[in-house]
């Protein structure tokens, strides 16, 4: 598709509020755009299935999210501390039924048919995070700032701290909580007047107005929604995506009322969703459960209609539009390049270690070539130098990334062996890099205001990549010191070989790595398993059939689950043959994480706990800070120990509790 054909498909599907077809969108294409393409309807498909513009019905149709949102009904509960201070916070409560290119504060409300005026509301910014925290935990922060330029002055100032106090747009809720007696535990039943501009009815619901079966069946809905969401999208793209896919498979149940509120559902109610990292970002899995790894950098830029230099780079593992090559272009010029330098412009686009054929390289170079002489016609070096300065930066990122994921890829390295979602986060952090790159392919500069934010967003992108990169290179590390001369003998393994294995407890950043015999029973695993989690008696159940380590391996196996009760679940992968020397003993050699106080029960409560520990004020956090912590509240009180560290790990205690609990001898 043209541009404009594509903007004219993205107008289509922000007006149209009933069904409609492939042929439907074809016609209305042709009528902005009447350039010929054969292959439209295709083209249109693929990107509304890969991008997950729409929902599909029978009889090959679709529906927009304009039209299964519009006239949906769902509740906001204001807490106590908005009741009180006379305010109302949107926030994150409006996803999905409000156009997701809106910001909060550009929504609109109305009470009796007038309109709700909007107010400031200043605080610490932690404190309205939790209001934003559907959209991704770890963009709250940036809703907060971009509510208002001032507040987005105080969060560039300073990237590694919050500001002391923001402003941020509120609905002045005064005269309505006033004239309708409104108490906490009352609702909003919100009615979606306009998804596209944001516009909403309210209607005070009362306290218990619904009975607890009303409810259950919402929930039952939700619950069923996401998990057909997570069938469905995997991961998604984004919260805001999971969620309305969720709020679409769960049926019309969950677009109308009696209804929970969404953050409620999520954060209170259910036992098998939870929020749970993906690399930097934060996605609702099932709850005790890990979002599988990838293993390359395909996904997060969906390119479903690419072009020859688009398919060429694709191939190579470089997922990005033509217009992230254009920019790669302007840098060229801003550097001061000319022609001789064509052949390190083109390694910055596809690194060497990325590789590409003879024919490709010669199809990129030409179109890298006629660019360069086209835009070095009319380019400015002093026009362009606020916007060169951040496009050069962005752009380095972007080849040290690719190049990184290029290498590892072609690498003889046991993935496994790498950190937990190495290649989620290196694909976040391309597809974002990219994303600037296409925003600063351009003649004309983008606000100062627009560029600082672009400055402060690459801080944060080339410290993350820092980080990953250099707990990449510890982990290259740890696999050739454990790998030198592994395995060096010319017969078969046998059982008495020696694995190295990995345990990972499920919605968790806690894992441990361990070299033990080949012989080991998964009796004896479990024993371990208990030794290193600091478990008692609970109940222990394997998800494979087998009587050791090495019958596994020679099956096939490369990883299985242990259920620990009915809560907690073990991730184990079979990784490397071990060469264990005389007197060797079965030992943890890497790992991560302490283990979560055996009381707690489940991944879901862990976190809780955690997010008492870190974020949330009032009696729970004073509690756990003491020492003293109760979940669920009617509980009777634990003592945890005021030291307790979430992310402590000792590699000494650890082998202690293993020789404690093992019943292994030496190695021979």
């Amino acid at each position: 598709m043209t541009i404009n054909q594509e903007d004219a498909l993205y107008d289509f599907l922000e007006n149209v509020t009933e069904p409609f077809t492939l042929d439907d969108i074809c016609a209305f294409i042709k009528m902005v755009d009447q350039k010929k393409n054969n292959r439209l309807a295709a083209e249109i498909s693929s990107v509304i299935d890969t991008r997950h513009m729409a929902f599909h019905l029978q009889g090959n149709r679709l529906l927009s999210r304009r039209g299964a949102f519009e006239r949906s009904r769902f509740v906001i509960n204001p807490t106590r501390l908005e009741i009180a201070n006379g305010i109302l916070i949107p926030g994150h409560r409006c996803i999905p039924f409000a156009n997701p290119i809106l910001l909060p504060q550009e929504y609109h409300f109305f009470w009796n048919k007038k309109e709700v005026p909007y107010t400031t509301t200043e605080s610490p910014p932690e404190d309205f995070y939790p209001f934003y925290a559907l959209f991704g935990e770890e963009y709250a922060p940036q809703y907060v700032a971009r509510d208002n330029p001032e507040n987005e002055a105080a969060f560039n100032s300073d990237l590694y701290e919050d500001p002391p106090e923001v402003s941020i747009h509120t609905l002045d809720m005064r005269n309505i909580y006033r004239e309708s007696s409104f108490v906490p535990g009352d609702h909003f039943a919100v009615t979606t007047l306009n998804w596209k501009e944001g516009i909403f009815g309210l209607e005070r619901i009362e306290a218990k107005a619904w009975s607890q079966k009303d409810e259950a069946s919402w929930i039952t809905a939700a619950e069923e929604g996401f998990r057909s969401s997570f069938a469905l999208l995997g991961s998604g793209s984004s919260t805001e995506e999971q969620i309305a896919f969720a709020y679409w498979l769960g049926g019309e149940r969950m677009r109308r009322l009696p209804a929970i509120p969404l953050e409620d559902f999520l954060y209170e109610i259910t036992d098998h969703i939870e929020t749970v990292p993906y690399g930097i970002e934060t996605r609702f899995w099932y709850a005790g459960k890990e979002i599988p790894d990838r293993k390359d950098l395909e996904g997060v830029r969906s390119l479903p209609d690419r072009t020859v230099i688009e398919e060429i780079l694709y191939r190579r593992g470089v997922p990005i539009s033509e217009y992230v090559v254009q920019s790669y272009v302007r840098d060229a010029l801003y550097r001061g390049e000319d022609e001789r330098f064509f052949d390190k412009l083109l390694e910055r686009v596809i690194p060497p270690s990325a590789g590409l054929e003879e024919r490709g390289w010669e199809y990129l170079a030409d179109y890298v070539i006629e660019l360069f002489l086209e835009y070095k016609q009319g380019y400015s070096h002093f026009a362009d130098h606020a916007m060169g300065a951040i496009r050069q930066r962005v752009a380095e990122l972007h080849t040290a990334v690719v190049e990184l994921a290029a290498k590892l890829q072609k690498s003889d390295m046991d993935p496994s062996w790498l950190p937990k979602h190495t290649f989620i986060v290196l694909s976040q952090i391309q597809g974002h890099a990219a994303s600037i790159l296409e925003d600063l392919d351009t003649d004309e500069s983008p606000f100062p205001e627009e560029l600082e934010s672009m400055d402060t967003s690459i801080d944060g992108m080339i410290e993350t990549y820092e980080d990953i990169r250099d707990l990449i290179n510890e982990a290259v590390d740890s696999y050739r010191k454990n790998n030198i001369g592994l395995w060096q003998k010319t017969e078969a393994p046998d059982e008495s070989s020696w694995r190295v294995i990995q345990i990972s407890l499920g919605g968790t950043d806690i894992w441990r790595r361990l070299v033990l015999p080949g012989s080991c029973a998964l009796a004896e695993l479990g024993t371990l398993i208990r030794s290193i989690f600091n478990w008692d008696t609970e109940e222990l159940t394997f998800s494979v059939k087998g009587e050791t380590i090495s019958a596994l391996s020679s099956e096939g196996v490369s990883e299985f689950f242990c259920e620990i009760g009915d809560k907690w679940t073990v991730k184990i992968m079979i990784l490397s043959w071990y060469q264990a020397k005389p007197g060797e003993r079965v030992s943890c050699v890497a790992g991560a994480g302490a283990p979560p106080p055996r009381f707690i029960d489940g991944p879901l409560r862990f976190r809780r706990f955690i997010s008492a520990l870190e974020r949330y004020g009032g009696d729970e956090r004073r509690l756990a800070l003491n020492g003293r912590f109760n979940e669920p509240p009617n509980e009777p009180f634990y003592d945890l120990g005021k030291d307790y560290d979430p992310e402590g790990f000792d590699i000494d205690s650890c082998n202690r509790a293993i020789h404690s609990g093992s019943n292994y001898g030496a190695s021979s």
